[in-house]
């Protein structure tokens, strides 16, 4: 069977879902993004993008800052709720009972019931057609402690985390492998 071919569009699959909260403790929001990513390890660097006309554009825009909330099995209908209202009409901390924490090294708040929050530094924006993309410097990573095993390591499979694919949330499975496993040597049996 061949593949079918389809104009070009934004068709790669399956991508982190986040909430990020942007402001400050007393005028901040949430923002759901399916468009962000990791793009540089030294410093550590992510991205997002996001239209210009959404609300908080204009706050992270203002402030340079940001943080990325990783969501959750749990948070999946805040997370959508979150995406589909704007907040220059309502205070989504409020109405999905989420709350707020102070952040370390932003103004942002973090969203409590996170199991991770990024502190972000804008540090460009790529203006580059229907969004724009607020590249940044992570300055700060809050992991919540009943993540942590008792190695002191973060158990992301505990976390219950979501993904985005062509419009639906998708929670992820068991592990399959971990990195080099295809070319790890096997421990020989006595």
């Amino acid at each position: 069977m061949a593949k079918k071919t389809w104009k070009s569009g934004t068709f790669l699959y399956p991508l982190p879902v986040v909430m990020v909260s942007c402001g400050t403790m007393k005028h901040s929001n949430i923002i759901t993004v399916a468009w962000t990513g990791i793009v540089n390890t030294n410093p550590a660097m992510v991205y997002i993008s996001v239209r210009p006309t959404r609300y908080s554009y204009q706050l992270i825009k203002e402030n340079g800052e940001f943080i990325i909330n990783l969501t959750t099995k749990d948070l999946v209908r805040a997370t959508d709720w979150c995406g589909v209202k704007t907040g220059a009409k309502v205070d989504k901390f409020k109405e999905m009972n989420l709350h707020k924490e102070k952040a370390k090294k932003v103004k942002c708040p973090m969203i409590k019931e996170s199991p991770v929050s990024v502190e972000c530094k804008v540090k460009e924006i790529k203006e580059l057609g229907s969004h724009h993309m607020f590249v940044a410097e992570v300055l700060a990573i809050n992991a919540d402690e009943k993540y942590i095993d008792e190695k002191g390591a973060f158990d992301i499979a505990k976390c219950n985390l979501i993904a985005y694919a062509n419009g639906h949330y998708y929670a992820l499975g068991k592990k399959v492998g971990k990195f080099g496993y295809s070319v790890q040597k096997k421990k020989k049996k006595k």
